[in-house]
């Protein structure tokens, strides 16, 4: 069976998506991932765009709320927020036997600059969020098979 993993960050619009898409791109045979915002905003259309540069289409996705999670009674085997330390301090505790990580990546909504420049930047927290899933699923994947 595989575990359910939540990223969390603020607007659900960049971070929180991406490593959504990533984790069930990369290791999808052993997670099932979703994602949530504190306070749901909209998609990132930068994102969109340094999402599709890689293969992955996430121009359909809705950003969803933190709090219909807890409704809905899900039980995550880990919560990880995306979001920068302070932000992070916000998430709410989620019921049940839930590790939570933390990996700050820069607010994608923050960059300044020409669009070329802050796709830039995009691409750069696009590829660190792939790097940080791919090493942590070849870490936690190894140990659950040993």
């Amino acid at each position: 069976m595989k575990k359910k993993v939540l990223f969390v960050c603020i607007h659900n619009s960049a971070r929180s998506q991406m490593a959504e898409a990533f984790l069930n791109q990369i290791c999808g045979e052993f997670f099932e991932a979703h994602s949530a915002g504190i306070e749901p905003g909209k998609l990132n259309p930068i994102v969109v765009e340094a999402m599709q540069e890689v293969g992955i289409d996430i121009s359909g996705n809705k950003t969803k709320s933190v709090s219909d999670f807890l409704k809905s009674n899900k039980l995550f085997s880990h919560v990880i927020t995306v979001c920068d330390e302070t932000s992070a301090e916000r998430c709410p505790i989620f019921p049940g036997v839930t590790k939570r990580l933390h990996w700050g990546f820069p607010d994608p909504s923050a960059f300044q600059g020409s669009h070329e420049e802050k796709l830039q930047k995009v691409r750069e927290v696009r590829d660190a969020i792939k790097q940080q899933i791919e090493n942590w699923c070849a870490e936690v994947c190894c140990l659950a098979t040993a």
